[in-house]
């Protein structure tokens, strides 16, 4: 899982990337709208993590750009405005999910699962893709009710391709979340985790569209 944290606040954004880094998850960190993506290209995370009060404007503008342009990537607002108004702006802006600080990480952590599941449509722990059963949090996977034997690295990719079922992964998007600090592993190495996982579940479970990336087949 790789995320985008949004916070201008210097103590704080240490601290969320510490604490998700702790789980295993990567993140970037960025401290105003101006550094933030502007196009779905640059958005190649798997949720965002928004503050409102930015040094040089709104958070709300970034939601509201964002989703004006069809871009789909979950988005939890964090910030200290408790307001009624401030917190239907934000959920009828396209927020999934608003959370006011101050707030415990373990508490924003398991809301970024349930705002994932969401998006990945699925309603527990335990996600179900046709045959396929796929246990996030224990680390494990099987096929026809029978334990696959998968690295961390193919059980990644698999984890990763199963968050969109039927929607074409970029394959740099999808080099990027396979390294937990965030940082990309080459083409090469990602074409050897992705046949070693199609001979485990079946080749034909993960198609190949050439010149963009990679989709899990429902």
């Amino acid at each position: 899982m790789h995320i985008l944290i949004i916070e201008d606040d210097l103590d704080l954004g240490f601290a969320l990337q510490q604490a998700l880094k702790a789980e295993d998850i990567s993140s970037e960190w960025r401290r105003s709208i101006a550094d933030a993506p502007r196009s779905a290209q640059e958005l190649e995370f798997d949720c965002v993590l928004l503050d409102l009060t930015l040094p040089d404007g709104v958070g709300f503008e970034l939601l509201n750009r964002w989703r004006k342009a069809g871009i789909a990537t979950p988005i939890i607002v964090i910030t200290a405005r408790s307001a009624l108004d401030d917190r239907l702006a934000g959920l009828d802006g396209g927020a999934d999910d608003f959370i006011i600080k101050p707030f415990a990480t373990a508490e924003l952590i398991a809301r970024m699962r349930a705002v994932l599941r969401r998006y990945a449509q699925q309603a527990s722990d335990v996600w179900h893709i046709g045959d396929l059963q796929i246990e996030p949090r224990r680390y494990q996977a099987s096929l026809a009710g029978t334990t696959l034997d998968l690295s961390p690295r193919e059980f990644h990719l698999l984890l990763e391709l199963a968050r969109e079922p039927g929607i074409v992964v970029p394959k740099g998007a999808l080099a990027q979340r396979l390294e937990p600090l965030g940082d990309a592993i080459d083409f090469g190495a990602l074409e050897v985790h992705l046949s070693n996982l199609r001979r485990k579940i079946g080749a034909q479970r993960i198609r190949t569209v050439r010149g963009i990336g990679y989709m899990l087949v429902l």
